[in-house]
């Protein structure tokens, strides 16, 4: 299978990409807001004493590196990303806790 060559400048083609990149950044955010308004729900039924679950959070940083590597994203993206993501939703149950 041949390569398809863009006929843009590279200047052009740069610019196309991002764009490409900026909508999957935008559907990115959007996930992420249904995922705090979830988190928000959890808030309701877990006691502020197991805010951090320590057992559950390795699990899911594996979980997340397996099918990340079945979609050949490179494991430290997916444990960086959950990592942060993980830190900053529970620091969200903690402020809303307050």
């Amino acid at each position: 299978m041949k390569k398809k060559i863009s006929k843009l400048s590279p200047e052009k083609n740069l610019e196309k990409v991002r764009k490409n990149i900026d909508k999957l950044d935008l559907q990115i955010l959007k996930i992420l807001a249904k995922r705090r308004k979830e988190v928000l729900k959890v808030i309701k039924i877990k006691p502020k004493s197991k805010i951090v679950d320590q057992k559950r959070i390795s699990k899911m940083i594996k979980m997340n590196i397996a099918k990340g590597k079945k979609l050949k994203l490179e494991g430290f993206i997916i444990s960086n990303i959950w990592q942060t993501m993980i830190r900053s939703f529970i620091q969200l149950e903690r402020k809303k806790y307050k």
